[in-house]
């Protein structure tokens, strides 16, 4: 499957929340669109210990390189995992209702969006919960930690 010509993912780690609604300790969105396809424009929000909320870092721009130059396993492949990504994510199950738990028990949440495929997950958030009527299997979870891998992975830049 070859990558999409555009994309945006967000990856938010904090998304469950108890009585209150969840505090991201970090939040990356990364997108290519079609008026600069070489690139991989990356947005980051950390949260440092004792602060209220995520501070932006400066948005940063990956070079994506020609397809031709690189082979399919070369981690600076971003083509390569990004259909990766967008594989993993298209077999992965969502929680039922939408906010209800957080099914990878993670602690995280991954919004995808591109012409192929529209893929998010999430957990309760505030007074909102309670138990998702689809469960993932142990290798859907292991699948799903591979796509924080790769989401994380592009974030840093490698």
């Amino acid at each position: 499957m070859p990558a999409p010509a555009q994309f945006f993912v967000r990856l938010q780690e904090g998304i469950v929340g108890g009585f209150a609604p969840p505090t991201p300790k970090e939040v990356h969105e990364l997108t290519r669109s079609l008026d600069n396809p070489s690139n991989l424009l990356i947005q980051s929000s950390v949260r440092q210990q004792g602060q209220p909320h995520p501070v932006p870092a400066e948005p940063k721009s990956l070079p994506i390189p020609e397809v031709s130059t690189l082979g399919a396993d070369d981690p600076k492949n971003v083509d390569s995992r990004v259909a990766e990504l967008e594989s993993i994510l298209s077999q992965l199950p969502t929680e039922q209702p939408p906010g209800s738990e957080d099914i990878y028990g993670m602690n995280i949440g991954i919004m995808y969006g591109s012409d192929n495929l529209e893929w998010a997950n999430g957990g309760p958030a505030g007074c909102s919960g309670g138990t998702s009527t689809v469960q993932p299997t142990e290798a859907q979870k292991q699948q799903f930690k591979r796509a924080v891998e790769i989401v994380k992975g592009l974030t840093e830049g490698n």
